[in-house]
């Protein structure tokens, strides 16, 4: 069945603080994409009888948002990306789809603009407008047992109907929604997570990141997550059952045939977003920084089994900050473009602390806090 969802599922801890040059920043009220005023999220996902699956839309604004994007891994899957070169025409987009079911889940984009254009949202072409939606999809074909079961054009209207019936500043749903529902991370159960950052400047940044990678978000030595370098590594002993017990998941799911479960084929999807007037230009460049965040939260992030791929959403309510005092030869695009970095870093983190174990005819998926004992 379809589940769209909007409110927030409360798992692990969540750090609600960054590290910046030259101090610390606080993470906004919700510590969500949403913290960027006009943005909404709506997820929609499809579980059980074959199914693992879903879809996340980020709404834009009325009039839209202006955007850019960066890929940097070998397999991606992408629509409308030609459309974020600074040097081509449109500006603004109206919405960013991020969904599974590898290329054949860029259909559930077709959903998201048949919604949009009975909103009357995007480019206006005589009588007619034509809504602009940036999509990017994951490999999770096969995780729920069925091959075939894959976001279509309905579960893509869906998520968005979801997103237009939140409210401003809405939670957001995290763990095993939208394009997080059938992720995994280096074995263990990926998922939707985000994070915000409130500047000093009163410029707000924040990310949503669907985690779905080749590469392991924590250190198989020691178990201790990459993007959370303060906190306490769990006890030997329980880092040791926990490896036992994730080498017989991954012998498990490829007990349980060649449905798909045990593919190497991922990809880690995200919008990194700011209340600040931006150029594409500057969007892209927001884009390409925000990657260093998941390299540091995901290693080895960018494979050639992974089609990363980050968009960046500015809807231009602020001016861009002026120089910061303390940085030498800085500006305040250089602040907002470290704490893009910094808040992907942290919804990769906020992904797998609130992922849930999954266990399906395709694959059993173990989640990080089962393994280590979190709540």
């Amino acid at each position: 069945m379809t589940e769209p969802s909007s409110e927030p599922e409360e798992h692990g801890e969540r750090g609600e603080r960054g590290v910046r040059a030259g101090g610390a920043f606080v993470a906004g009220p919700r510590n969500a994409l949403t913290d960027v005023a006009g943005l909404r999220v709506g997820h929609a996902q499809r579980t059980g009888d074959g199914w693992l699956t879903g879809c996340t839309v980020v709404l834009t604004p009325p009039g839209g948002a202006v955007a850019g994007v960066d890929v940097r891994g070998g397999g991606p899957g992408t629509r409308e990306t030609d459309l974020l070169d600074p040097s081509n025409l449109v500006e603004r987009v109206d919405a960013v789809l991020l969904t599974g079911g590898s290329a054949f889940g860029l259909d559930a984009a077709t959903g998201v603009m048949g919604w949009l254009e009975e909103q009357g949202r995007g480019v206006r072409i005589g009588p007619h407008v034509v809504p602009i939606v940036p999509a990017a999809v994951l490999f999770d074909l096969g995780r729920g047992g069925d091959g075939r079961a894959r976001p279509d054009a309905a579960l893509g209207r869906a998520a968005a109907e979801a997103a237009g019936g939140s409210g401003p500043g809405a939670p957001v749903a995290e763990g095993n929604v939208g394009a997080g529902t059938g992720a995994k991370a280096g074995g263990i159960k990926g998922g939707v997570g985000t994070a915000s950052a409130a500047l000093p400047s009163g410029v707000t940044v924040a990310a949503l990141a669907a985690v779905n990678a080749a590469g392991s978000p924590f250190d198989r030595e020691t178990g201790a997550l990459f993007g959370a370098p303060g906190s306490t590594p769990p006890p030997p002993a329980v880092h040791e059952e926990a490896m036992r017990r994730l080498a017989e998941s991954v012998r498990e799911t490829g007990r349980r045939g060649p449905a798909g479960g045990s593919s190497p084929l991922n990809t880690t999807l995200a919008v990194v977003a700011t209340d600040a007037t931006l150029t594409k230009a500057q969007a892209r460049k927001l884009a390409g920084v925000a990657h260093d965040g998941l390299a540091r939260a995901v290693r080895p992030a960018h494979l050639m089994v992974d089609g990363d791929t980050v968009f960046a959403l500015a809807t231009g309510e602020r001016p861009l900050p002026s120089p910061v005092a303390g940085l030498e030869a800085a500006s305040g695009f250089n602040e907002l473009l470290a704490a893009g970095a910094d808040v992907l870093t942290r919804a990769v983190v906020s992904a797998v602390l609130a992922a849930e174990t999954v266990d399906t005819p395709g694959a059993l998926i173990p989640a990080y806090r089962d393994l280590y004992g979190g709540e």
